[in-house]
């Protein structure tokens, strides 16, 4: 058992490896999907942020919070992507052939989305410092801030995965990322619910980014947390559950 262990990490490992060298020759990856959501910033910042009421005075702390996420939800289109080739040009099951273990094929890029992500994350809060972002959260309201982050960027690198094996197109491929993109649109990432008409309201207060958002927000800010942090916790493990359970059946398919 030990030994299949070891086995799969480092199969895993060099599948990890193969990916990111993937990305490292080709930095526009993390470019593009930074440049958007930094765009994003910028726009809401100095354009819509003095007509925006949000009840805070530095409008970029109210706002960063779900632009990264929107960074997070562009980056996992590419994940989709590189999965979609893989499979097209039979490098899946050319792998397969080999003496490896099958699921680190996948887990590699799993976990490639969760380091590009992850710079992609580092780049947008610098950002941010230089347009005025400032928190008094301590250490560990960072590391929780990380884990928010990681968890969400988990559930939507299995969505991800699921559309990259199951696509028959490259544009199917990624597509699937536009509806979750928009999703912190009608959240409260961008303006308080409490502004929104009734129905719009009811939407953006039970949908997941709303309570990912709050929960971030509230640990940057050293405020209370409340529900938030658990409610984000949930709806984060759960999709990701769902999804890696799909993705899996979608795996198998291409494996047999």
């Amino acid at each position: 058992m030990e030994t299949a262990k070891n086995h799969f990490f480092s199969d895993m490992s060099v599948m990890l490896g193969r990916s990111m060298r993937h990305i490292l020759r080709s930095m526009d990856t993390i470019i593009t999907v930074c440049i958007m959501p930094i765009a994003f910033m910028l726009l809401f910042v100095y354009v819509f942020g003095g007509a925006i009421q949000t009840g805070t005075d530095n409008y970029v702390n109210y706002l960063l919070p779900g632009i990264l996420l929107i960074a997070i939800a562009s980056g996992i289109s590419y994940t989709a992507y590189r999965l979609f080739l893989d499979k097209q040009r039979g490098i899946i099951e050319r792998f397969h052939s080999m003496p490896i273990a099958r699921s680190a094929v996948l887990w590699g890029h799993v976990l490639t989305s969760v380091v590009s992500n992850a710079i992609s994350v580092v780049v947008i809060i610098l950002a941010a410092l230089i347009m005025g972002f400032r928190s008094s959260a301590g250490v560990l309201s960072w590391l929780a801030v990380a884990g928010i982050l990681i968890l969400f960027t988990l559930a939507l690198t299995w969505i991800a995965a699921i559309a990259g094996l199951s696509a028959k197109s490259v544009e199917g491929a990624s597509a699937f990322s536009y509806p979750i993109i928009f999703l912190p649109f009608i959240s409260s990432a961008f303006v308080p619910t409490e502004s929104m008409p009734s129905i719009v309201r009811a939407f953006a207060e039970n949908q997941p980014v709303t309570s990912i958002v709050e929960a971030i927000r509230a640990l940057l800010s050293g405020q209370p947390l409340g529900n938030d942090i658990w409610i984000a916790i949930v709806w984060c493990v759960g999709i990701t559950i769902v999804a890696y359970l799909f993705a899996m059946r979608a795996y198998k398919k291409q494996v047999r």
